[in-house]
C-alpha cells in the first residue's frame, strides 16, 4: 500500500488538513442551519395548505404542519428531529467497524474521500427534494448526514498524527475558524443567488456539493497515505478491523481520564448538537418576525452566530493556554446553560440576535475544545487514531440521538417546541457536573502488542 511520510508540525500538511473544514462546513452551515431547514419548512407548509384546500398564507402562526411520512402523520419539525436522529444512530454503528478497518489497513484517507462524497453528492440530490416524494426527499437528507459526521471520523483522527500535542487546540480552533469563514462566504453567495439575482434556493444545494469536492482535493493532496506503513493481510479485512477494534477498546477501558472526560462530553456535547441542529426550526416557528421580511432576518441571525463563532472559537483557544482545557470547557457549557433558559422566553428578533450572539461565542470553542482536549488524552504511544477517535464519534452520534429524540418527543407530549429547547438544559448540567470530575493526569497503560506483519 502507497506510503507516504509524515513530519509532525509540518505547515503545508497542517494547512491540507484544516482546509477541510472549510470545505465540509458549508453543508453543516447551508444544508444543516441556513437554507435548507427554511426551504423544508416552507415546502411542507405548501404541500400541507394544499392537502387541506388553503392558501399558504391562510395557516395561522405556530399551526403545527403535519406531513404523510409511509401513511403516518407527523410535525415537519419532529420528523426533521427523527430522519437526523436515524442517521446518526447509523454513523455510530458504522464507523467503530469501519474505523477498525481503518487502522488495521493504514486507509484513513481512502475513508475520508468516500464519506466525503457521498455526502456532497447526497447534498446535490436535494436540488430535486420539491419535485420527489417525501420520503425520498429525505432519504437524501439522511444519506448527507451520515456522508458529512462518518467523514470527520477519519479526517479528526489525522489531527495527532499531524501536530505536537501543544499544538493542537491552536490547530483544531484554526479548523472551526477557516469553517466558519468557508461557509459565511459561500451563504452570503447563496444569498446574492437568491435574494438578489431571484434565482431558486435549490440551486445553492449543488453549490453546496461542489464547493465541499472541490476544496477536500487540497486535503486530500496534502495529507499522507498510510501514515504508520501498514501491511495489512488482504482476506477477512472486515474481521481484522473487528479484532483491531476489539484491542484498541481494551486499551480504551483503561485510560481513566479519557473515559472520564468522554462520559462528560456525551452530556454536554448531546446538548450543543441538538440546539445547533433545531435552532433554526425554533426560530422559524416561534420568533415573530416582521412581515414581508421573509427569512432575512433569521439568515442574519445565523450570520452573526458564524461570525461570532470564528470569535469565539480563537477566544477559546487562547483562553486554554491561560487556564488549561477542562476549565474552560467548564465556563463554556456554564453558558451554554443559560442559553437554553433564556431561549425559552425569547419572542423578538432582537432578542434572537441576542441570543444567537451568546450561541456563537460558545458554539464553535466548545467543540474546538472538545477536539482537541480528547486528542491530547489519547494514549501518546498509539497508532490506532481512527479507532480510539470513533469511540469519540460514536459517544457524540449517541447523543445526538438522544438529544434529537429527546427534543422532538418534548414537543409531541408538551405541544410546544419552547418545552423542547428548555429541556436541552438537563444535558448540559450533568456535562458540567462531569467536567468537575476529569482528573489532571491519565493512569499510565500498556498498549497492546502490535500483531500486524511487519
Amino acid at each position: 500500500m502507497e506510503s507516504k511520510k509524515i513530519v509532525k508540525g509540518n505547515k503545508k500538511t497542517i494547512r491540507g488538513w484544516i482546509f477541510y473544514d472549510w470545505a465540509n462546513s458549508v453543508y453543516n452551515l447551508v444544508v444543516s442551519s441556513a437554507i435548507f431547514p427554511i426551504f423544508y419548512d416552507t415546502i411542507t407548509k405548501q404541500r400541507y395548505a394544499k392537502q387541506l384546500g388553503i392558501n399558504v398564507e391562510d395557516l395561522k402562526e405556530g399551526q403545527t404542519i403535519l406531513v404523510d411520512f409511509f401513511g403516518s402523520k407527523l410535525s415537519s419539525s419532529v420528523l426533521f428531529s427523527f430522519v437526523l436522529a436515524s442517521s446518526f444512530l447509523v454513523v455510530a454503528c458504522l464507523s467503530p467497524l469501519l474505523s477498525g478497518v481503518a487502522d488495521y489497513t493504514g486507509s484513513k484517507k481512502k475513508f475520508l474521500k468516500f464519506f466525503c462524497y457521498l455526502g456532497s453528492i447526497s447534498c446535490m440530490t436535494l436540488f430535486w427534494f420539491n419535485d420527489l416524494p417525501i420520503e425520498l426527499g429525505m432519504f437524501s437528507v439522511f444519506l448527507a448526514s451520515i456522508g458529512f459526521w462518518n467523514s470527520l471520523v477519519f479526517y479528526n483522527a489525522f489531527l495527532p498524527e499531524i501536530a505536537e500535542i501543544e499544538d493542537h487546540d491552536k490547530i483544531s480552533a484554526k479548523g472551526f475558524i477557516m469553517g466558519y469563514f468557508g461557509s459565511m462566504l459561500l451563504l452570503v453567495l447563496c444569498l446574492i443567488w437568491m435574494q438578489v439575482l431571484h434565482q431558486p434556493a435549490k440551486y445553492c444545494f449543488l453549490f453546496v456539493g461542489f464547493w465541499w469536492i472541490g476544496f477536500s482535493q487540497i486535503t486530500y493532496k496534502a495529507l499522507p497515505n498510510n501514515v504508520y506503513s501498514k501491511k495489512p493481510k488482504v482476506d477477512n479485512i472486515l474481521w481484522r478491523g473487528f479484532k483491531e477494534l476489539k484491542l484498541v477498546f481494551q486499551e480504551f477501558k483503561k485510560t481513566y481520564r479519557l473515559k472520564r472526560f468522554l462520559i462528560s462530553f456525551f452530556f454536554f456535547n448531546t446538548g450543543v448538537q441538538t440546539v445547533m441542529l433545531m435552532a433554526t426550526i425554533f426560530a422559524n416557528k416561534e420568533i415573530s418576525w416582521p412581515e414581508g421580511s421573509g427569512n432575512s432576518g433569521l439568515i442574519i441571525a445565523i450570520l452573526l452566530i458564524q461570525i461570532v463563532g470564528a470569535a469565539g472559537a480563537f477566544m477559546m483557544s487562547r483562553l486554554s493556554e491561560k487556564i488549561g482545557n477542562i476549565k474552560t470547557l467548564i465556563l463554556s457549557v456554564t453558558i451554554w446553560v443559560g442559553i437554553c433558559f433564556i431561549a425559552y422566553f425569547v419572542k423578538t428578533p432582537f432578542q434572537f440576535y441576542f441570543l444567537a450572539s451568546m450561541v456563537g461565542l460558545v458554539m464553535g470553542g466548545v467543540q474546538a475544545m472538545a477536539r482537541s482536549t480528547y486528542s491530547k488524552f489519547l494514549p501518546e504511544n498509539t497508532s490506532d487514531h481512527a479507532s480510539y477517535f470513533s469511540f469519540y464519534d460514536v459517544t457524540e452520534k449517541l447523543g445526538i440521538v438522544l438529544g434529537l429524540l429527546f427534543f422532538g418527543l418534548m414537543e409531541m407530549v408538551t405541544g410546544s417546541i419552547r418545552f423542547s429547547i428548555i429541556s436541552v438544559a438537563f444535558f448540559f448540567i450533568v456535562g458540567l457536573i462531569l467536567l468537575f470530575f476529569v482528573p489532571k493526569e491519565e493512569v499510565e497503560v500498556k498498549l497492546h502488542e502490535d500483531y500486524i506483519p511487519k
